[in-house]
């Protein structure tokens, strides 16, 4: 008769793979999240991300033949990706741009005669639109009073320009011959003079005073350098700078 043995023999374990195959998956997930936050910057993500994968390999470290699910790391993954910033900004520079081509439209449309005449000009400059308005349009030689044949042009961008909450400037620039009169003792005051004729003229046709200024420059902003009669000519003029929101935005935090 066959001895019976004290104890019952041991089986072998055959379930030791699912320890490997529970490391290499989890190895493999930890994978694609970290290529998900490299694809998203973003610095709290990337703090989340270590602070649950060394969780998650302390996990296993203190527990190498655990078969219990690992810490999930899978949180730190947003079902709605946050649009980034770069794209928001793009898309208020579009839309802005936009505006600001509208306004330039309907302003060479009420100015169209003028700009055929090459009297006027509307240029989109980097900090918006700019209406260059040559001076003989709008004065007398020598003088800062508007000429009455040129309220009709005026009333028209003042019309246009009540419909808009951005700032303006206007402008006054001489050329480079000096004026000495009692009036105006040199070529800044006339250029001032004439801005704020303009401006005036904007607040008594219903622009609020507080989204206007005038500015007088001079002959210190050329558009020509040349010494003709026509390069004075063209730099005689008033300009009235239509700011962007952006540039309005700035120039009212000042």
């Amino acid at each position: 008769m066959r001895r019976r043995r004290r104890g019952f023999e041991e089986r072998e374990n055959n379930e030791r793979w699912l320890v490997s195959y529970a490391d290499f998956i989890t190895l493999l997930f930890a994978t694609f999240v970290v290529m998900y936050s490299v694809s998203n910057v973003n610095e709290g993500r990337y703090r989340v991300l270590s602070n649950a994968l060394s969780d998650a390999f302390g996990y296993l470290h203190k527990n190498p033949t655990s078969h219990a699910t690992p810490p999930v790391i899978a949180s730190i993954v947003s079902p709605t990706p946050l649009k980034p910033n770069r794209n928001s900004e793009i898309d208020k520079q579009k839309k802005e741009a936009r505006k600001m081509q509208e306004l330039a439209d309907r302003i060479l449309k009420v100015l169209a005669p003028l700009v055929r005449d090459g009297q006027v000009r509307v240029v989109n400059t980097g900090r918006g639109i700019a209406v260059e308005i040559n001076a003989s349009v709008l004065f007398p030689p020598a003088q800062a009073v508007l000429r009455p044949d040129s309220v009709g042009g005026l009333k028209a961008v003042a019309a246009v320009l009540a419909d808009i909450e951005e700032a303006m400037q206007v402008e006054g620039h001489t050329d480079d011959t000096p004026i000495s009169t009692q009036q105006f003792p040199s070529n800044w005051e006339l250029s001032s003079a004439r801005a704020s004729s303009v401006v005036r003229f904007f607040i008594a046709n219903g622009i609020p005073a507080g989204r206007l200024s005038a500015i007088g420059y001079a002959d210190n902003r050329p558009v020509s350098a040349e010494s003709t009669a026509e390069a004075r000519a063209l730099n005689r003029r008033v300009t009235l700078l239509i700011l962007s929101p952006t540039a309005s935005a700035e120039q009212n935090k000042h």
